[in-house]
């Protein structure tokens, strides 16, 4: 073949396709701007004030959405995914008692639908505005050699900042603290790989699911933010993957565990729903978050104004267990 007659196109990679989703997300970017974003000429990265302060650590998270993002590509809720990815990944910043600063996202796609991508990153916007970080900027990369046609996945980072004194570490935590659950809005984005499995082996549509399948998690930035200001919080556990005994161990010093009230709290309808097409209880409470998507460790004396500071964010939030000499998580 003759000089010339390549293009990168013909190779499956759309320039044209690019420049079109590029106005359409300045928007969405600038709707998150906050007062630390440092304007730049350029755009090849970006540029973020740190905050003043002693001794101000910077924290870091990232994060995908998992699998859930193939069920959200076919009932056409990729918005909902945006805020997926920006919550996965500040809930985990967050459980340092970090302020989110800002956040960064990576589209990866077989090939490039302009109005595809722009719902994606139009979520991962009203996510970070849920957060109140800014939403400085990111990547789009199509990759038909590595991504199907329909293929599309979304990632993201996110940054944060704690003073030093004011580290949420779990170091403090005592036998008898309190574990203060923070209701979850469904599913969140962990066990998927379950629930795909789940809806084929039933051949059940995606439009008979329950709301909660495919809720965009929730971003609990302002409930952690309320308590921080006004308790004596010793941890936070963002309830993913592992559920709460697979979580909650992690923020506790070695000979602590938990006992928690398995009853102090009714499952939402999606979860009941879940376990009614085959899985266990047990099962269940390893994989999903069954309802409390945060945990808050406080002291005995706190833990009613906590909850109360959380039910005032128009959060639902209950004691749920204690914190007990020992290893593990036990349900009571």
């Amino acid at each position: 073949m003759s000089e010339g007659r390549f293009t990168y196109a013909g190779a499956g990679v759309s320039l044209y396709a690019a420049e079109a989703v590029v106005g359409r997300l300045a928007s969405a970017v600038a709707s998150t701007r906050t007062a630390g974003v440092v304007p730049s000429h350029g755009g090849y990265a970006v540029l973020f004030q740190a905050p003043a302060g002693q001794d101000v650590l910077l924290v870091a998270g990232t994060d995908s959405v998992g699998t859930k993002i193939l069920l959200h590509r076919d009932a056409g809720t990729l918005h909902a995914a945006g805020i997926d990815c920006v919550a996965m990944c500040v809930n985990d910043v967050l459980c340092t008692g970090a302020r989110p600063l800002f956040f960064l996202d990576y589209v990866g796609c077989g090939q490039l639908e302009p109005d595809r991508v722009a719902r994606l990153v139009e979520g991962v916007a009203e996510g970070c505005r849920r957060a109140g970080c800014a939403l400085l900027g990111g990547e789009t990369a199509e990759i038909p050699a590595l991504y199907a046609e329909r293929d599309v996945d979304l990632a993201g980072f996110a940054v944060g900042a704690v003073e030093r004194a004011r580290l949420v570490d779990g170091s403090r935590v005592e036998a008898g603290d309190v574990l203060v659950g923070l209701a979850s809005d469904g599913a969140h984005s962990n066990g998927f790989s379950l629930v795909r499995r789940l809806l084929e082996h039933h051949g059940i549509d995606l439009a008979d699911a329950p709301d909660g399948l495919l809720a965009p998690t929730a971003i609990y930035a302002p409930e952690v933010a309320a308590l921080l200001d006004a308790v004596d919080v010793r941890a936070l556990a963002h309830v993913t993957g592992g559920g709460i005994e697979g979580n909650l161990p992690r923020v506790l010093p070695d000979g602590l565990g938990a006992r928690v009230d398995g009853d102090a709290w009714r499952w939402p309808e999606v979860f009941g729903w879940l376990a009614g097409l085959g899985v266990d209880v047990d099962e269940m409470r390893r994989v999903f978050n069954c309802g409390v998507g945060m945990i808050a460790v406080v002291p005995p004396t706190d833990a009613e104004r906590a909850i109360a500071l959380v039910s005032g964010t128009g959060r639902s939030a209950w004691s749920i267990g204690r914190v007990t000499p020992g290893e593990g998580v036990a349900y009571a």
